[in-house]
């Protein structure tokens, strides 16, 4: 069984069951606290740096939602789990040339910013497959190192999306700063909530919130959010080396 040392330094060892947990309890108690219903929240597991096996353990237990940040790295697992009844998620920046296993392989696609990756997913997505669910990426506050739509160009995006065949758009997504308190999280995730209720108001029907991570998700949940991404605090903190 895969383990990680307690911060508390002393001699046990925190296991992915006791994260796992931990992160359930999180989730379902902030939902009764904002009135939602726990199973209203898909926790998704951000697995990007981590082996195989500590995701077929984590599946042992009950979890089946999978986040992947990095195609070359997610291929390679997606191949070793093939055996188990999992939904992969992509989560990280998409490049044009790797459209086609990203259409291919997973069954969501969180981090859709553009009219051209859209289209290419779209049309890369095997005819024979479910239709590809997408979220559109939000960039709410400015940040060079991190991708997303504008605000006011989301609802054209969204119309687009809507006339392509082979995808099924599903709702927004944002990755905020990491702000400390709880009041500014809420903040800016009710800017995205807002944002889904205005283009709903719009004839644009959607059912997702994919927003907060393991530091903020009691925010995110706050303010409606049905997907919450969490890596940390399922798998402990990432290796320094690598991704």
């Amino acid at each position: 069984m895969l383990t990680s040392p307690q911060k508390s330094g002393g001699s046990a060892s925190v296991t992915l069951q006791d994260r796992l947990n931990a992160t359930r309890t999180r989730i379902a108690k902030a939902a009764l606290q904002y009135s939602r219903a726990p199973d209203s929240i898909r926790l998704l597991a951000v697995s990007k740096a981590q082996p195989a096996e500590a995701l077929r353990e984590l599946a042992a237990l009950g979890q089946r939602d999978f986040g992947e940040n990095y195609l070359q790295e997610a291929l390679p697992k997606l191949d070793a789990l093939a055996d188990l009844p999992l939904t992969w998620h992509f989560i990280g920046r998409i490049q044009s040339n790797k459209t086609a296993d990203i259409a291919a392989r997973f069954a969501w696609v969180h981090t859709v910013d553009r009219e051209r990756i859209a289209r290419r997913l779209n049309d890369q997505r095997p005819h024979d497959a479910p239709l590809l669910n997408v979220c559109i990426q939000v960039q709410l506050v400015e940040e060079p190192t991190k991708s997303g739509v504008a605000p006011g160009d989301v609802a054209a995006l969204a119309r687009q999306i809507r006339e392509m065949p082979r995808l099924r758009l599903r709702g927004l997504m944002c990755i905020p700063p990491a702000y400390e308190r709880f009041e500014e999280q809420r903040a800016v995730f009710a800017r995205l909530r807002e944002l889904s209720q205005d283009l709903q108001a719009q004839g644009i029907p959607l059912d997702t919130l994919s927003m907060g991570m393991s530091a903020d998700l009691e925010a995110a949940i706050a303010e409606g959010a049905t997907i919450v991404r969490v890596g940390t605090a399922l798998f402990g903190p990432r290796p320094s080396k690598g991704h």
